[in-house]
């Protein structure tokens, strides 16, 4: 796998990119390489999430532990049954209400997702982001992305693709520009590997909202 000479820079005007540059981030994901596009918050920094390469490259890059555990976008509901295993109806009834949008489920991974996107934990955090953009290039790509904000470890959030390439150019294959802003929240994040469910870090949906969806006292570590 050769690393790349500099990041391939698109830009989606209006947030949309051709068919041909859509093509060129998913080669760049399907080869293990890794990418910055924006999502509805920061912009992400994004690997192919079943491959431990790739995954090792996204880490180096950020200069991020390697004992912290990567959360993955998906592209639709849907592929909850592609990463996770033994989906309770509980994290139906949630992804049907709440995504896309500022929610995470944490279930338990299958094989599709690597031992370095979680640490080697038995989990993973999924996430279908509210973003147009960030839901195409990964329903392009086929594989499950692992996405952190895209930043040196300690640094800023980055929300341009300028400062995009200051922070993390020589690193990265391509990078995608939008006239997009973001306008998103951060996500609540809930373990349903628990009854009932757990949720360790609150975001854009409320105490009151999950527990209307899911009929219950929500828990809470927080």
């Amino acid at each position: 796998m050769a690393e790349p000479a500099g990041p391939v820079i698109l830009m989606a005007e209006g947030g949309v990119l051709s068919k041909r540059e859509l093509e060129t981030v998913a080669e760049a994901l399907w080869d293990g390489q890794v990418v910055a596009f924006p999502t509805e918050t920061v912009y992400g920094l994004a690997a192919n999430a079943g491959s431990a390469e790739a995954v090792r490259r996204l880490f180096d890059a950020k200069g991020r532990p390697e004992e912290k555990a990567l959360p993955v976008m998906v592209a639709d509901a849907t592929d909850l049954v592609r990463y996770a295993r033994h989906v309770p109806p509980a994290a139906w009834a949630l992804a049907r209400q709440f995504w896309p949008g500022p929610l995470t489920l944490v279930l338990e991974r299958t094989d599709a997702i690597c031992d370095e996107t979680v640490a080697g934990g038995p989990t993973v955090a999924l996430r279908l982001p509210d973003h147009t953009l960030a839901r195409t290039i990964i329903r392009s790509a086929g594989v499950p992305v692992a996405v952190t904000s895209a930043n040196r470890s300690g640094e800023p959030s980055t929300t341009s693709a300028a400062e995009v390439l200051a922070s993390l150019g020589p690193s990265l294959a391509v990078i995608v520009e939008t006239d997009v802003p973001a306008s998103g929240l951060s996500s609540t994040v809930v373990d349903m590997t628990v009854s009932p469910p757990r949720v360790l870090r609150w975001g854009g949906v409320t105490r009151e909202q999950l527990g209307r969806a899911l009929g219950e006292v929500v828990d809470s570590t927080t």
